[in-house]
């Protein structure tokens, strides 16, 4: 089962680092990565840019609306990712809990919905 890994934080927490302080927090996050792919279950992954450089878009009607910002006002806002590929969600919780944003924030893993008519196809 591949599931994701939706890392949200304290952007203001994460702007208020030294230095030091981030690339203590990258070298976490390396070693967690590091180690989730010589389990073999690291199947992808990515930090996300800073949500003042993020742009929404919705259809409404038929229209485009593009609005310059991040989706809602939210205090933690969305800003990375794992893709894990496990045998069950009871793995996929081990390893988010493992994840260093998961001290200062939240973690929210979910199943990567895969379309049954599109894997008979392929197959």
């Amino acid at each position: 089962m591949q599931v994701m890994a939706l890392i949200y934080g304290d952007a203001s927490r994460w702007d208020a680092f030294s230095t030091e302080e981030r690339e203590a927090m990258y070298k976490q996050y390396r070693a967690f990565a590091d180690d989730a792919g010589k389990a073999g279950v690291m199947a992808g992954g990515g930090e996300l840019a800073s949500t003042r450089d993020a742009t929404t878009v919705r259809v409404r009607d038929g229209e485009s609306l593009v609005t310059d910002g991040p989706y809602a006002e939210v205090k933690e806002a969305l800003g990375g990712y794992f893709i894990f590929e496990c045998e069950s969600m009871d793995q996929a919780v081990e390893y988010a809990a493992r994840i260093p944003g998961a001290e200062h924030g939240a973690i929210e893993v979910r199943p990567i919905y895969v379309d049954p008519a599109a894997e008979a196809a392929a197959s």
